[in-house]
């Protein structure tokens, strides 16, 4: 018997955050497998790519229910059928209700495009470059009722540099986390992070990296 803890993922577009968790849960040594990818849209591009890793995927389209409660709990049935453990959401564009996310405390995972607290909800991209902000990331966080928040479990800087558009932003913040979120995912799963009154509990590093400077140091 696998001693891998079984990941579902909710998706609701293309997945690509969803694919660099697949990709990763193919090494032998990573702590996860990807049993399931559900989507709300019939549409999403991510299913495609999940069918095609030989994945189950299952389509809950939420405009098929009358309410939120009726939705989540066809989703929260379909997590269970497929043995769920953990769950990831990968642009997963659906608030859910505190029923649903109590059920599946301290084992949701959201990946956001902002170094939370700063910038929750949409347009983070936009907004941190009005801002003027030096350095943008993401954040991958347990998921709570309130949007975006949650105890956080991994971060990753990313430069803003001269010129920078929302777009260009973007996708330097998104190559990012690509990697973040496949990291943090290893972190919860292999049990090198717990949740305790709220607050992540972690072991030390055993190195410490370089800042990131934005603008950089002169040499």
């Amino acid at each position: 018997m696998s001693s891998k803890k079984r990941i579902g993922i909710l998706i609701s577009g293309r997945g690509s955050n969803m694919a660099s968790l697949i990709e990763a849960a193919h090494a032998h040594d990573y702590p996860a497998e990807i049993v399931t990818v559900i989507s709300n849209r019939p549409t999403a591009g991510g299913l495609a790519i999940a069918r095609d890793a030989g994945i189950p995927t299952v389509v809950i389209d939420h405009k098929d229910f009358a309410t939120r409660m009726a939705f989540e709990a066809k989703m929260h049935q379909a997590l269970l059928d497929a043995g769920v453990e953990l769950i990831c959401s990968a642009g997963f564009m659906r608030m859910l209700t505190g029923g649903f996310v109590d059920r599946w405390r301290n084992r949701q995972l959201n990946i956001h495009p902002s170094l939370l607290p700063a910038y929750p909800g949409l347009d983070t991209h936009a907004r941190a470059l009005r801002d003027g902000v030096r350095i943008h990331g993401c954040t991958v966080h347990f998921v709570r009722l309130e949007m975006d928040t949650g105890p956080i479990i991994a971060q990753a800087g990313v430069a803003v540099l001269p010129g920078d558009t929302p777009e260009t932003l973007a996708a330097r913040v998104l190559d990012a986390e690509h990697r973040l979120y496949p990291h943090a995912l290893r972190l919860v799963a292999s049990g090198a992070v717990r949740v305790t009154n709220d607050i992540l509990e972690t072991a030390p590093p055993t190195d410490t990296p370089a800042a990131l400077f934005s603008p950089p140091l002169r040499p």
